[in-house]
């Protein structure tokens, strides 16, 4: 190569060296990003209202049953039955004529006995005047007195006969002795009514009602243990407001006071009873239904509060957005507790004097610069609404089980942080109360059924079903495609078509107990009642498999 061809590349070379550098030089500087406008509340110390969730069940304030007090022929039902009924109303008529007869004869009985007393007072009054002359002896004297005072008793004793037949002819019409709804009548037209088959129907009070519900031994010692620490502030028990929210989801427009706490806490269940007393003047409350119960007037003591819309769920839980002394974005790892209202309680993660980012969260990454407005805190406030994410009750005041399963299924991931333990310390507390057939582990298999018995001619559900019941709620709620199947058994004994609406109502009790826990009624399927068999053991007429399935066919 020639010296002038490698001058020629030298120069060549060192020209593109310094167009490229000269490139560079003017390229623009990256601008830095611009801070992002967020509003942030500044963390305090509150009390924050708390509200208990329970699921209870509807009972009258006073049931009456009906029963004939006189043994004879049932003439005829005066009453519809399941209508309303007033105190005094006439509801049965017993064949009057024999009492009339009885009556009748008790009062010859008393004409009789007082026509013999004025002859023996008659005589009487002749003896004493000759006997006080010595013209009769003491002896007559005595016979006639003896006489006179027999007289007498016999005509009290008729006088009582002619009592006792007229109430018993009396109570040949058989009245309500209450206001109230009527039941259907359980003797008919034409049938002999003794002491063995005396009950002709109930009557049950309308206004007030009430609601049953339990609490666990693990709630009641959560319980005080909250309020001895001062953690959480409760009331006089007679103080909490109940709310009443209704299976549609609808909030009951009268408020009710818990009126009764049993001291006791029951073998069976395990849990404690409490009751609810509210006004019914319109009726919409009946007997036996099953409704949420929610309890307002306890607070969260110094609790730390922040909108639902500020917490997030991130691969390692929940998380707020926090703004720094250097007016930068941290993320902060938190622990969920009650949701209440537009609030989560929070129990770790944030202190008092923390700026949390309530806005334009999207927007954020760990250290980048904002623009943060103050903005005041929403007061704290509770949300009552039946259709809400569910509140979880105070670190873990759940229902025995059945609330818990309503509020996983209604109120998804919120209403879960810090409520899955608490049904499981309820489920403990209560024992595993439910049946070895309907047991709440045979309720979690999907592939066998729970097996629920009630009792003989009942159609309510006792505790060791509703617990049962809830497990099924739980798993419906955790898997989104599994459905329910629901089918009972008629006895094959006695009327069928009576067997047949008992089996349908025990059915039908079951379906509502799911919808009131938060199961969706498209996700519930109801078969005809199956007949028994003599093969059968006894007690299969008084069940009703629940069975849980991910393709629950007809």
């Amino acid at each position: 190569m020639t010296s002038g061809n490698r001058v020629a590349r030298l120069c060549l070379s060192l020209g593109m060296a310094f167009g490229v550098a000269a490139c560079h030089d003017k390229t623009p500087v990256a601008s830095a990003r611009p801070p992002v406008n967020v509003d942030v509340i500044d963390v305090a110390l509150r009390d924050v209202p708390v509200v208990f969730d329970y699921v209870g069940q509807t009972e009258s304030s006073q049931q009456v049953e009906i029963r004939s007090r006189v043994n004879g022929f049932l003439e005829r039902r005066i009453y519809e039955e399941g209508s309303m009924v007033h105190q005094g109303d006439v509801m049965f008529q017993m064949d009057r004529k024999p009492f009339q007869a009885a009556l009748d004869a008790a009062r010859a009985e008393y004409a009789q006995q007082k026509a013999r007393l004025d002859t023996a007072q008659a005589n009487l009054n002749r003896v004493r005047p000759l006997a006080a002359k010595n013209a009769l002896s003491q002896k007559d004297l005595d016979d006639s007195v003896g006489q006179e005072q027999a007289a007498a008793a016999a005509l009290e004793q008729a006088r009582a006969n002619v009592t006792s037949a007229n109430l018993n002819l009396g109570y040949t019409t058989i009245t309500a002795p209450v206001t109230g709804l009527s039941s259907f009548a359980k003797k008919q037209d034409g049938s002999y009514i003794d002491a063995t088959n005396s009950l002709l129907t109930y009557v049950a009070k309308l206004d007030p009602m009430w609601i049953n519900f339990s609490l666990s031994e693990n709630e009641m010692l959560n319980l005080r243990s909250q309020t001895k620490s001062g953690s959480l502030k409760l009331p006089q028990i007679g103080e909490l407001e109940a709310v009443i929210v209704l299976a549609d989801g609808s909030v009951y427009p009268q408020r009710g006071h818990i009126k009764f706490a049993d001291a006791s806490l029951s073998e069976e269940t395990g849990t404690y009873l409490i009751r609810a007393e509210v006004r019914n003047p319109s009726g919409t409350l009946r007997p036996g239904q099953f409704v949420r119960i929610k309890l307002l007037g306890a607070q969260r003591a110094s609790a730390v509060a922040v909108p639902q819309v500020a917490v997030q769920q991130g691969p390692r839980g929940a998380f707020v957005w926090t703004v720094d002394k250097d007016s930068k974005a941290q993320q902060r790892a938190v622990e969920t507790g009650e949701w209440n209202g537009n609030d989560w309680v929070i129990s770790s993660g944030l202190h008092a004097g923390d700026h949390v980012v309530i806005d334009n969260t999207l927007k954020l990454m760990p250290g980048a610069p904002v623009a943060a407005h103050l903005v005041p805190t929403p007061p704290a406030a509770v949300n009552i609404g039946g259709q809400e994410g569910g509140a979880a009750d105070a670190g873990g005041a759940n229902a025995a089980g059945a609330s818990g399963a309503a509020k996983a299924a209604n109120g998804g991931a919120a209403a879960n942080n810090g409520a899955n333990a608490a049904n499981a310390n309820a489920k403990a507390g209560a024992g595993a109360t439910a049946n070895a057939e309907g047991s709440a582990g045979n309720a979690a298999n999907a592939s066998a059924p729970a097996q629920l018995y009630f009792a003989p001619g009942s159609a309510s559900l006792d505790a060791q079903s509703a617990t049962a019941l809830a497990a099924i709620a739980q798993r419906l709620a955790a898997s989104p495609e599994t459905r329910v199947v629901i089918s009972g058994y008629t006895d094959s004994s006695g009327s069928y078509a009576q067997n047949e609406r008992l089996a349908h109502a025990r059915a039908a009790t079951v379906r509502s107990a799911l919808i009131v826990a938060g199961v969706q009624d498209a996700r519930i399927e109801m078969r005809k009642p199956a007949k028994i068999v003599a093969t059968d053991p006894a007690d299969k007429s008084r069940r009703v498999d629940v069975t849980l399935s991910s393709a629950a066919g007809g």
